[in-house]
This record gives C-alpha cells, sequence and structure tokens, in this order.
C-alpha cells in the first residue's frame, strides 16, 4: 500500500458503494442514484454494508498502519443506520478510496445514551459486545465524533476497576477513529476528488472537537473540494443543542441554544450547512425545516465522497442536489 505523505482520494471507478443495494428499489428515473434514508427499510444499512464487505477474519497484532490493506471494522452508529444510511455508505467509499479493507461486524449501540445517563450496567454490557465484534479489526471507525470518543475516551473508565477489562478497553480505544480524521491522520489523505459547487459552513461537534481535537481536519478536505467556498461560522465551537438526552431532558434549554445556532448559521450566507455528527445535523436541520428556511444540511462524509444525490436532512425529497 502506498504509505507516501501525500495521497489523494480518486472516486472515478467503481467501489461497492456506487452498487445499488439488493434491498432497495428506486424509482427508474433514480436507478442511478445512490439509496436515501426514504428508500430504506429499517435496519437495513448495516445489513447491506456487512454483506458487502469482505468477509473473513480481521486481522491481528498491533496498531501500527499495517504493511498490505488495513482491515476497518465501520461502527456504523444508530442514528446513521436508522435515519441515514446514506452516510454509511459514503463512510466505505471513502475507506476503501484511502485503501482500507472495511467490514462491518455485527454491532448494536456503541452505549454512550446508558453511559451518560449514569446506568453503567447496560453501558458496559453494549461496550463489552461492541470490543468482541471488533476485537480483531485493525481499526475501528466510526462517522462520528460522539460515538468515536465513547470508545476511543470513555472505554477505559467504565471498565476502571475491573484491571483485566481495563487493559483490553484502552488498548481497543487506541484504535478508534471518528472518520474524517482517520483519513488525515491515519491514512495521510490530503485531498478528495470530489466536486460540490455550493457555498458552505461547518459546525464543530461538541465530542469531536473536545475530546478527539477534530477541527482543522474537516476543513483541510473541503477545501479541498472542487468547486466548494467554505465560510465560517461564528462561534462554530458552540454546543448546536442537542447533546444527546440533553435535549429531551431540557427541551427549552436545547431550543434556545440550536436558535441561537441556526441564526449563526443564516448569517454566514452559506447554502449547506456541514457537520460530522448526525444528532447534531438531525437538531439543526429540523430547526431550520421549522423555521422554513432554504438552507440544506449534509453530513461531511456525503459531500467528500461525492454522494449528495440524496434530498438534504428534513428536506422534502424533492430537494436533492
Amino acid at each position: 500500500m502506498d504509505q507516501s505523505p501525500v495521497r489523494a482520494l480518486n472516486f472515478s471507478h467503481g467501489s461497492v458503494m456506487t452498487e445499488t443495494p439488493p434491498s432497495f428499489v428506486p424509482p427508474p428515473d433514480e436507478a442511478a442514484n445512490r439509496p436515501g434514508p426514504e428508500t430504506r427499510p429499517v435496519f437495513c444499512a448495516i445489513a447491506w454494508l456487512a454483506q458487502a464487505g469482505q468477509s473473513g477474519p480481521c486481522f491481528t497484532g498491533g496498531y501500527a498502519l499495517p504493511a498490505s490493506k488495513p482491515r476497518v471494522g465501520l461502527l456504523v452508529t444508530c442514528l446513521v443506520d436508522l435515519f441515514r444510511p446514506s452516510i454509511g455508505f459514503a463512510a466505505v467509499h471513502l475507506l476503501e478510496e484511502a485503501g482500507c479493507e472495511v467490514i462491518v461486524p455485527a454491532q448494536t449501540c456503541c452505549g454512550q445514551p446508558a453511559y451518560n445517563s449514569g446506568d453503567r450496567a447496560d453501558a458496559k454490557s453494549l461496550a463489552l459486545q461492541v470490543m468482541q465484534s471488533f476485537a480483531s479489526c485493525d481499526y475501528v471507525v466510526a462517522p462520528s465524533g460522539s460515538c468515536g470518543g465513547m470508545l476511543a475516551k470513555h472505554y477505559p473508565d467504565l471498565f476502571a476497576d475491573e484491571p483485566d477489562l481495563h487493559a483490553t478497553a484502552i488498548a481497543f480505544g487506541a484504535k478508534c477513529h471518528e472518520l474524517v480524521s482517520f483519513l488525515t491522520d491515519v491514512m495521510k489523505i490530503t485531498r478528495v476528488d470530489a466536486h460540490y459547487p455550493h457555498t458552505v459552513t461547518y459546525h464543530d461537534s461538541c465530542s469531536g472537537l473536545r475530546e478527539l481535537g477534530i477541527e482543522a481536519q474537516p476543513r483541510q478536505l473541503l477545501n479541498s473540494v472542487q468547486g466548494l467556498t467554505l465560510v465560517e461560522l461564528a462561534q462554530a465551537d458552540v454546543c448546536c443543542g442537542f447533546g444527546g438526552t440533553f435535549a429531551v431532558k431540557y427541551g427549552e434549554i436545547s431550543d434556545a441554544i440550536v436558535t441561537h445556532k441556526v441564526a449563526q448559521a443564516s448569517q454566514a450566507q452559506a447554502e449547506v450547512l456541514l457537520a460530522g455528527d448526525l444528532g447534531c445535523l438531525m437538531n439543526m436541520a429540523g430547526k431550520l425545516a421549522r423555521q422554513g428556511s432554504a438552507m440544506e444540511v449534509r453530513h461531511i462524509a456525503e459531500v467528500l465522497a461525492g454522494m449528495t444525490q440524496a434530498p438534504a436532512i428534513a428536506a422534502a425529497p424533492e430537494r436533492a442536489r
């Protein structure tokens, strides 16, 4: 595998992501388009990604970049599987074009909602399932700084009182990454061969920024997209008000925060609002939709992979780009 410090992604040749999943039946005039959430049966995404990926045992050994293709386990995440599978398809495409062999092991929730709610017993049970499913993969990648941070930073805390499992959780966390930072920091990707002729702004999700240090990486790759103009969002590092269960427990406070956030996004005069966490994106997209805004909301992976045929998040089907 090419390990030169500067590498580019090229989407000109076919990959798993350009095929139509067998469980999808898009309209005839959209047969060439990749599937969007409105055509997807519930729980289809993980099952089809697993079917489409390479089968067989994962590599074992240390966490240094393997001489051959690194075997990457994709943690799809609950929200992506249920609400926006196109993000999972885009993640597989980006990882494969970066030179990775992608597998999608049997998986469930990473345990973050339980952990944040103080339910450590269920959080531990879910964490053990995840660690077992991905144990022999070289890397674990999630298209989410929130779930990625749970795996990398909070699993060790969960098992701090169990020495054997604590060591396992530390080792497991060391190979877990958020998607965009994995592309830039591990696979050394510096640019993508994608085209998106729109003005966009970017929101830094709390967990990705504060737990994983993800800030420059998404901007680096977005600036390489042909036709894309990136304008900075005022207070891009301020919470959007989602916070998982926070938005449920403190709805009025959450609404006040997201109202301020989307007002700043509107002031940026961008056509599209991007971020790396679907929870944040759904929160902001929902608020914009209720306000009647024409601003689109998308996950960064869809733009980097050139997979923006599906309607934007919370948009009507006819508003696909």
